[in-house]
């Protein structure tokens, strides 16, 4: 198969994704338990937001025509406090006092803040005008009774569940969590808690695989070690393809003993990647087999990592229920010159430093895509695109977070 561009092959994963997919499952969970979930149907206003004209500050309510000149003095006719009604009906020459959070008084259309104000008995003296409008939030404003105000697909983070919470949802109903199994292939990979020979590898993607994973919303479920031996590896993969969705690591290449593309054929499987221009990842297999997608991630413990969050987070994210998959990539000025061979995308360890408009990406000196040692020092990926070969210290550059 040709070696598909880094966004080509992206686009190509989330449209074949929904293709006969059946829809993900819900269920309905308390207010508590939603954080990071998907939710499955529109949510509605119950009533006007806010559901009265709602002070912004401490101050007077008043009419803005009335402290058009400044100083300007009023008669107070009484005070408002947040938790209980307006009392009032403002004419005139007249002001209320007023807390934050409160109901401003009928015919109101602005608030001066407390700062401005001196207080004589029931005489207030302001000295700074106000707009029409100013520190008074008009009922329905923020939304009207009815309207949708969450949509389906949304991911449930604490603004969101905020939100729920201030419209009386106590149960939200959202997607459950996509099923991911996760299997790791190759004789020289053992279980963590092995004594390894110099020439094996203790099964660390495994559980990198399920970190991230569980990070994407997902239940991750670690398959035995699968041995170079076909009809193992045809038996695993089976049991994986109970799973809403497949990983494996290792064996996707075309080594003699890489065994994961022939079962894949074996089982009747639409294989739509085997290549992708990016660095490390490069040997990446996507597939379906009836129906269920399954990736073939490379071995090397970065290359997995990078490529489950470029390639197969996106079809976690949409069994998941959510509309898109975007990678929230980041921009900083690079601390130092940067060369590569263009054509691929490469995604290097990097350190950002700095904060604000004042951001530099220093990469991480590394042995390549098996060294976690130097990926441990990094806090993003520098992202080198394929159609530039150097950028001077200073330049602008892409970041993914790691």
């Amino acid at each position: 198969m040709p070696l598909l561009p880094f966004d080509e092959a992206r686009a190509l994963i989330a449209a074949r994704i929904g293709e006969g997919q059946v829809p993900p499952l819900r269920e309905t969970l308390p207010l508590d338990a939603v954080l990071g979930r998907v939710l499955a149907a529109n949510v509605a206003a119950d009533r006007d937001y806010p559901s009265f004209n709602r002070s912004a500050r401490d101050g007077y309510a008043v009419l803005a025509a009335d402290v058009a000149r400044t100083p300007a003095k009023l008669h107070v006719i009484g005070e408002t406090r947040a938790g209980e009604a307006s009392r009032f009906r403002l004419e005139p020459g007249q002001a209320v006092r007023i807390m934050t959070g409160a109901p401003g008084p009928e015919g109101a259309d602005a608030v001066v803040m407390q700062e401005y104000s001196q207080l004589d008995g029931d005489q207030v003296t302001l000295e700074q005008g106000v707009p029409s409008g100013k520190n008074l939030i008009p009922r329905g404003s923020e939304a009207r009774a009815g309207a949708v105000v969450l949509e389906a697909g949304a991911t449930l983070g604490y603004a969101e569940i905020a939100l729920l919470g201030s419209l009386g949802v106590a149960e939200a109903q959202v997607y459950r969590r996509p099923e991911v199994a996760i299997l790791s292939t190759g004789d020289e990979v053992l279980p963590i808690d092995s004594v390894p020979e110099p020439y094996q590898i203790r099964n660390s993607n495994a559980y990198s695989l399920a970190a991230q994973v569980q990070r994407a919303g997902g239940e991750p479920c670690i398959l035995p070690i699968a041995p170079d031996q076909p009809d193992r590896t045809r038996e695993l993969i089976e049991e994986g393809l109970k799973s809403d969705l497949l990983l494996l690591s290792g064996g996707a290449s075309v080594g003699k003993y890489d065994y994961v593309a022939r079962v894949l054929r074996e089982l009747d499987a639409e294989i739509f990647i085997t290549n992708v221009a990016i660095q490390p990842g490069k040997p990446l297999v996507f597939a379906k087999v009836g129906g269920k997608p399954v990736f073939g991630l490379p071995g090397n413990p970065i290359s997995t990592m990078i490529t489950f969050e470029v390639f197969a987070r996106i079809a976690l994210d949409l069994l998941a229920g959510r509309s898109s998959s975007r990678l929230p990539f980041l921009r900083g000025r690079l601390a130092k010159d940067f060369s590569h061979k263009p054509v691929l995308t490469r995604f290097l360890p990097a350190v950002l430093r700095g904060d604000y408009g004042d951001v530099t990406v220093d990469p991480v000196q590394w042995q390549g895509s098996g060294d976690l040692v130097g990926l441990a020092r990094a806090d993003c990926f520098l992202v080198a695109t394929p159609d530039r070969d150097f950028w001077k210290a200073g330049d602008w550059i892409s970041v993914l977070p790691r």
